[in-house]
């Protein structure tokens, strides 16, 4: 499997979350599966079976998580110049339809979130936008169909 790109601050996020489920989620629901245990008959009781359930997603994630950061490749964005768009560049992009401005982050999967500017270097406008410079048009794909936009700026920071 190819590393996958990740910045500093999303590397972070994931630490700080399997830190939490390390230390206080993973115990808790120990103590869950402990209390539910001491009431006795455990073949029907709810209680021990929430638990159980819990504490197999709480392992699943903690799994996810380390699996991911195993695999990760992360990158100071700070410290990447380039002339063209890569991977963390932050950029302003208008639709030439609308003349609606918007302005992204190209970030890793993980840390994605649309309503924050950041864009998953996977999504399809990410795709689009990589390699491209100030100037360039890209079409994108989108359920409402094709979209064109402008590049009006990037940078790194």
């Amino acid at each position: 499997m190819d590393k996958l790109p990740m910045t500093i601050r999303g590397k972070a996020m994931l630490e700080a979350e399997l830190k939490k489920l390390l230390l206080e989620e993973r115990p808790s629901v120990i103590r869950a599966i402990e209390e539910a245990r001491a009431q006795g008959d455990i073949s029907e009781n709810a209680e021990y079976e929430s638990a159980k359930e819990r504490q197999a997603m709480i392992e699943g994630r903690i799994a996810e998580i380390q699996g991911k950061l195993a695999g990760a490749e992360v990158i100071d964005t700070s410290a990447i110049k380039a002339d063209r768009i890569v991977f963390g560049a932050f950029v302003a992009i208008v639709d030439t339809e609308t003349e609606e401005k918007f302005n992204y982050q190209i970030v890793g999967v993980d840390e994605s979130d649309v309503k924050k500017g950041m864009i998953s270097i996977l999504s399809p406008l990410a795709r689009a936008l990589i390699g491209k410079k100030s100037g360039d048009t890209v079409t994108v794909q989108s359920p409402k169909g094709d979209k064109e936009f402008e590049i009006l700026s990037f940078d790194y920071k």
